[in-house]
């Protein structure tokens, strides 16, 4: 097994499977001068094939900030694994082409997905976080072992 694989293997144990991720989730945001600043936030993520789904809605900041700059970071909460990826808005969670997303998303977040959210509302969207670059640790202290992840190259 490559270190890529041992990496993919890592991150699926801790992040995949149905699992209900909290993650904090980077975005660069303008402040009143037109600088740039980051702005962090939790969400709660679905992962799966190196990537995380989010149920938002289009109007938030981070939304709009991902509209401006699609670059994002974010690292998972007490699963030693963080790093960059590319926001993408899939759209309303209706819209058919995202039937499939929308039943693992409402499968993953079924305690409290229709309490939180209105699928009528055509702002309800979901948001696909594509990782480009990432970390995961195996491991602490001096026993731990970094994977070091390209996920567009598939290396590490």
């Amino acid at each position: 097994m490559s270190r890529y694989e041992e990496g993919l293997k890592l991150i699926e144990e801790r992040c995949g499977n149905g699992k209900d991720n909290v993650i904090s989730l980077a975005t660069i945001a303008l402040d009143d001068t037109g600088s740039p600043r980051p702005s962090v936030r939790d969400v709660n993520a679905f992962y799966e094939d190196g990537a995380f789904y989010v149920v938002t809605t289009a109007t938030s900041n981070k939304m709009q900030e991902i509209a401006k700059n699609p670059e994002v970071a974010f690292a998972v909460c007490f699963e030693q694994f963080s790093g960059n990826g590319i926001g993408e808005s899939l759209g309303w969670a209706l819209d058919p082409k995202n039937a499939e997303i929308r039943a693992k998303l409402r499968k993953t977040f079924e305690q409290w997905y229709d309490v939180a959210n209105n699928e009528q509302d055509k702002n309800c969207s979901y948001l696909a976080i594509r990782l480009t670059t990432g970390t995961v640790v195996n491991g602490h202290a001096a026993e731990a072992v970094a994977y070091k992840m390209d996920f567009v190259n598939r290396t590490a």
